[in-house]
Parts: structure tokens; C-alpha cells; sequence
């Protein structure tokens, strides 16, 4: 989880309370380095304050929204009810009027991860495998196979490979990839063009010669089976292609 807090002493607090609950816990003290830390990091939770001296937390949390639909609980001094509404509406999942206490910090975390796991758990019910060719994607597993064969992936390759093979033969926006694959709202081409690559390699084809990964230059990326071979001829990769076994 995510403690987005500016005061030592507090941070610090929760911190060690956190931890000692066996939590896995990063802190940042600023609602820049928050942004920064959802884009590239997946959290659980996220605890927020809104007194922080380079953005109100209120404007952080549009922001975070921006980027993420994590659990995000609102830690204020603020008990106006009117503030605490329009906090609610613009996307917090629950809020803590400060002081209080590890406790019930506890028990609201609890809550929201309750209601964000069944939100998901019904989602997670439809998944199946995903199958694209002889490639096979279990996104509850977190697996993949070729042709039978696990594939080593990284968890980025993983959850890229998994987003292109649930849009089979679908152009995906590398604005999209950014967004749903890296979380990020904006990034370099680089970022994603250097994990195709990996990706390519694993799945024993190359961006001049490919089989399941297409790229359209300016466009986007799409996963689609290879064609069937030709009666006669040599599969991809078989004896007689001119490419590696």
C-alpha cells in the first residue's frame, strides 16, 4: 500500500503500525511523488492525506483517478460534511477524520478491500484461458504457453502479452498500452517498443519476420494467430522455413 502523508511523525506512525500488520508498505511525502508512484507501481490501497504542500489532496485525488482505480482512503482533518461528499463523489472509497486510531484505520482498509475484491472477484469468474493460435494466456493463473511450452515472462511482459490477447486481431492504441498496461497517462514509445522486443524473442519471431505480434507504424499493436500453413509446405520455425528451430 501507498501511505501518501507529509508529516513525519504520522508517516512514520502508520508506517511501523502497517508494517508490524504485515503490510508491504512505500510512503511519499508529496502528491507528486504519489503520482509518480501509482504510474509505475500497483497498489492494494492507497492512504491520502490532503494537506500537502505542493497540491491540495483533494486535486490529487482527480489526478490519482487520472491514473488509477485503486482504493484510495482519504485522510483528512477536514469533518465538514460537505467537503467529505464532494471527496467521495470525485472518487475517494472511504475517508478518516484525523486523529484516529490504527484500529480503525484497520478496519476501514478491511472494508474497502472487501467491496474492490467481490467488485473484481465477479470479473475474475468470467476470465478464461485466452487462446490465440498456440498461444495460451490464463490471466487468474498468471501463465502462459506456446505450443505447449511455458513462456518465462516478466510480470510487464506478462500483463502486455494478456491486454493484446484479449483484443485477438484488434489494433491496440499505444496510448492504450500506456494507460492500461503501464498506467501511465503519458510515456515514451520507447518504453513499449523495448518490450515487444523482449516479448518477440520469447515467442521465437522477430519485428521483420513476425508471427503473432503485428505492429502498424503510428497506429498501435495487435495479436493475432498465425496462418495456417500451407499443404506441402514447412510451419514457421519447422525444417525447410529457413528460420531456427
Amino acid at each position: 500500500m501507498l501511505v501518501v502523508e507529509d508529516d513525519p511523525f504520522v508517516r512514520s506512525a502508520l508506517i511501523r503500525h502497517l508494517t508490524d500488520a504485515a503490510h508491504t508498505v512505500r510512503s511519499v511525502g508529496t502528491a507528486l511523488e504519489a503520482l509518480r508512484e501509482v504510474a509505475q507501481l500497483r497498489f492494494d490501497v492507497v492512504i491520502l492525506d490532503l494537506g500537502l504542500p505542493d497540491l491540495d489532496g483533494a486535486e490529487a485525488l482527480k489526478m490519482l483517478r487520472g491514473l488509477t482505480q485503486v482504493p484510495v482512503i482519504v485522510a483528512t482533518a477536514r469533518d465538514d460534511e460537505r467537503e467529505i461528499v464532494r471527496l467521495l463523489n470525485d472518487g475517494a472509497d472511504d475517508y478518516l477524520v484525523k486523529p484516529f486510531s490504527v484500529d480503525h484505520l484497520a478496519a476501514r482498509m478491511a472494508a474497502v478491500l472487501r467491496r474492490w475484491d467481490g467488485g473484481r472477484g465477479a470479473v475474475r469468474e468470467r476470465e478464461e484461458v485466452l487462446r490465440v493460435g498456440g498461444l495460451a494466456v490464463d490471466p487468474r493463473r498468471r501463465t502462459a504457453e506456446l505450443d505447449g511450452r511455458p513462456l518465462e515472462l516478466t510480470r510487464r511482459e506478462f500483463d502486455l502479452l494478456a491486454h493484446l490477447a484479449g483484443r485477438p486481431g484488434e489494433v491496440i492504441a499505444r496510448r492504450e498500452l500506456l494507460t492500461e498496461v503501464w498506467r501511465q497517462s503519458y510515456g515514451d514509445d520507447q518504453t513499449i517498443d523495448v518490450h515487444l522486443s523482449w516479448l518477440r524473442r520469447k515467442l521465437g519471431e522477430t519485428a521483420a519476420r513476425p508471427r503473432y505480434l503485428h505492429t502498424l507504424r503510428g497506429v498501435g499493436v495487435k495479436l493475432e494467430a498465425p496462418p495456417a500453413p500451407v499443404d506441402g509446405a514447412a510451419p514457421w520455425g519447422g525444417p525447410g522455413s529457413g528460420q531456427p528451430v
